[in-house]
């Protein structure tokens, strides 16, 4: 029966070429409808790459059996050959009397709903309510996690999704001994696991294990080339260790503490407390190791050695983390957004969020694609204030709409008096690519002294002012008269004069 398989493969990958196609020709409108599509045609590539490698194992043939069955049909009696088949068929379905039979034109064929029943797609247990489908970042949880880390600064989470992939000073304060602990490491691998998972549920299609094969050898040229931030190797030194220090040199250094004090007495003052005594041990039980290394250098050498390679390990999350946060700027911002959008909200307001999101997601698809086009023209949103549309196609709410000033006017004439709602909008435009664009119209090169001003004669103004007071400062200081005293010191004539005045010259 190994001509019946081969036949049976090549029927099925036609099937699935032809559902991948018709799944393709569709134009979904919702996130969740194109997320489980994707997904379809994401099971129906795997699937065709294992039916293409099984009917590869047969044309090569390797034990001979297709070869076998060809030269049986073709050379023995073939009605024998039949009735042989058509006994183990009768035995199997002997023993198998209710065994269904596969039709492959069903299989892969869309389903067309049924009046009252309700869409259930394999994306609904996918995401979180705050993720929407894969729209949003869900990193509560990690958040959580990162503020009970030691050493760490105290960060919103507003803030935290502007530095969640920071990992070195200022940004992040934490010490290199602190991130070597287990719950440090537990957390950036539970980061980077949570993105790459994100990642694999919002971009079914894209060839995601190339991409991580790439962030891996990135990581390990940079990891031999020394390049990692914040993990470059570390000098050895035997006997006292040398001050690490990134103070301006001005003050006393305090080797134990690692910490520069411009007073002296607040120095001596701290070499009296609890931390300094707990850093003093500390780093004197480390210089006791360090001495009696010389008496065991296999054994520090094997220590040293473990200790890079757990650096290694965090080293490789946190570059990943970075990488695969660059590759979602996209649904970053839409997350800082919605958290924004959502702290200005009632309770109320965001249970009917969650109440319309659910609804839209379990809503019963009966209607037809001609049934969906003309009820989207007749569909009307009842909105008399002309409030501004939200996310979901309706109008946000009234207080908001005040809150955020919506129904101020900002005009600007440098952008051809385009008109600008809200203070927050105004605010935003001076940076925007419009504004730059008509103030370098105006020969304008340097745009940041000029927010505020949207008047075109205001600009040339200013500019003007600032082009002669520029030419001011050069002409005075280029007819300033240098004089010099006996020592040899230059300095203005003014300067001079006052000086030989007050006979300090």
């Amino acid at each position: 029966m190994i001509l019946e398989e081969q036949r049976f493969l090549h029927e099925d990958l036609e099937r699935l070429e032809q559902g991948i196609s018709d799944r393709v020709a569709e134009d979904p409108k919702q996130i969740r409808v194109r997320l489980s599509r994707d997904h379809q045609i994401s099971g129906f590539l795997t699937r065709i790459q294992e039916q293409s490698n099984r009917l590869l194992d047969i044309y090569k043939d390797a034990d001979g059996s297709r070869s076998r069955e060809i030269q049986s049909i073709s050379t023995g009696e073939p009605l024998d050959e039949f009735y042989k088949q058509l006994e183990g068929l009768k035995d199997f379905h002997h023993w198998y009397p209710n065994e269904p039979v596969e039709n492959l034109e069903r299989a892969y064929k869309r389903k067309a709903p049924v009046e009252g029943d309700m869409m259930t797609s394999e994306v609904d247990n996918m995401f979180t309510g705050e993720e929407a489908y894969g729209r949003f970042l869900d990193l509560t949880m990690l958040h959580e996690d990162y503020l009970n880390l030691p050493g760490v600064k105290r960060l919103s989470y507003l803030q935290y999704l502007d530095n969640f992939d920071t990992f070195t000073p200022p940004q992040n304060p934490m010490k290199r001994a602190d991130k070597k602990t287990d719950q440090y490491f537990k957390y950036v691998g539970s980061l980077a696991e949570y993105l790459e998972n994100f990642l694999k549920r919002t971009r079914p299609l894209e060839d995601l294990d190339r991409l991580f094969r790439n962030l891996d050898q990135e990581f390990v040229k940079a990891w031999e080339a020394d390049e990692v931030p914040g993990w470059g190797a570390e000098k050895q030194t035997v006997g006292p260790a040398a001050p690490m220090t990134e103070g301006t040199g001005e003050g006393i250094w305090c080797r134990d503490c690692e910490k520069e004090f411009k007073n002296e007495n607040v120095y001596k003052n701290h070499l009296t407390g609890k931390k300094h005594i707990r850093a003093a041990e500390v780093k004197k039980a480390g210089n006791s190791t360090a001495t009696n290394g010389e008496a065991n250098g296999a054994s520090n050498n094997r220590g040293s050695t473990i200790q890079r390679l757990k650096e290694r390990a965090i080293a490789e999350r946190e570059f990943r983390i970075r990488k695969l946060a660059a590759t979602m700027q996209g649904e970053r911002s839409d997350t800082r957004v919605n958290v924004e959008r959502k702290q200005g909200m009632t309770e109320r307001e965001r249970q009917m969020e969650l109440e319309a999101l659910f609804a839209e997601s379990t809503e019963p698809a009966a209607k037809n694609r001609d049934e969906d086009s003309d009820s989207d023209g007749d569909e009307k949103i009842y909105n008399p204030l002309k409030l501004p549309l939200a996310w979901d196609g309706k109008p946000i709410p009234y207080w908001l709409y005040k809150l955020h000033g919506l129904g101020v006017e900002f005009s600007c004439e440098i952008c051809g008096n385009f008109v600008y709602m809200g203070r927050r909008a105004f605010d935003k435009h001076f940076n925007e690519a419009r504004h730059i664009y008509g103030l370098k119209c105006l020969g304008i090169t340097n745009t940041t002294l000029f927010r505020e001003i949207t008047g075109i004669e205001d600009a040339l103004k200013l500019w003007d002012k600032i082009q002669r007071d520029k030419k001011k400062e050069k002409s005075s200081s280029d007819n300033q008269v240098q004089m010099e005293d006996a020592d040899g010191n230059v300095m203005p004539e003014k300067v001079y004069y006052d000086l030989q005045k007050q006979g300090l010259l």
